[in-house]
């Protein structure tokens, strides 16, 4: 279904903790070096979200494509890559046809208005773990976990809508104690939705798919360009200004 959103492109499947899922990759931007149109060879630029494995794609192709060392800095929060990269070699060929890639900062959007959109990029690690408190994404986690299977998390609790609750008995569990036996809670949280990330709790899409799908297919495609911040502001403030001077007149 996610292959039909964009028919008209190549889409491939990959995981930080797999090398092998980049063979296809690594093969498709081998066709296209080899392509009549290319006469040095290809560049290719990895684009995305921040934190979604761009330099451990990279290390991962440069070392099944020409066996070398990671030449990309990775780390499990956004903001490790600061600015575009130099060319790194991920595959070499006789006739000159070398395959190239630059890596890049995360691009994010500049203002996001849904709530729950931010949730969700705030639990795949999209977004500094410190930018919103961590029981708020750890509740939002139990919330689409008891969804799929309130099972994945028994070791620890009973199954429950209550995040402080399991928030507790995690910490209690697993030792995350304060001074005087206390429960982390803070703590219990950021380990609790790391657990998740590294698919330990359940492996389940958070967005409908099928919904998208369907929703693409029965409208067409309005693009609009994304709002920013500034104009966000820009637009409260010209509206309290209205109602105040509609105020002011009755």
């Amino acid at each position: 279904m996610i292959r039909q959103l964009d028919p008209k492109s190549s889409v491939f499947f990959t995981s930080f903790a797999s090398s092998k899922d980049t063979g296809p990759i690594l093969q498709h931007l081998k066709d296209n070096a080899r392509s009549p149109d290319r006469l040095v060879g290809c560049r290719i630029m990895i684009v995305g979200m921040p934190n979604v494995g761009k330099s451990t794609l990279i290390n991962n192709l440069r070392n099944q494509g020409v066996h070398k060392a990671k030449a990309a800095k990775t780390g499990d929060q956004p903001g490790v890559t600061r600015k575009i990269g130099g060319p790194i070699k991920i595959c070499e060929r006789p006739d000159d046809s070398d395959v190239y890639v630059l890596d890049t900062p995360g691009v994010f959007v500049p203002y996001m208005p849904d709530a729950e959109r931010m949730l969700k990029l705030a639990l795949c690690g999209c977004v500094k773990d410190s930018v919103l408190p961590p029981t708020t994404i750890a509740d939002y986690l139990l919330y689409h976990i008891n969804l799929h299977d309130p099972e994945l998390y028994k070791r620890w609790s009973e199954p429950t809508n209550e995040i402080m609750s399991l928030l507790e008995n995690f910490a209690r569990k697993t030792g995350l104690l304060a001074k005087g036996g206390i429960p982390n809670i803070d703590l219990a949280a950021l380990r609790f939705v790391q657990r998740w990330r590294a698919g330990e709790l359940g492996k389940f899409i958070l967005d409908n798919v099928e919904e998208e799908l369907r929703r693409r297919q029965e409208e067409p495609t309005k693009k609009t360009p994304g709002t920013s911040i500034t104009q966000a502001l820009k637009v409260a403030r010209r509206e309290r200004k209205q109602r105040s001077a509609e105020s002011r007149n009755v």
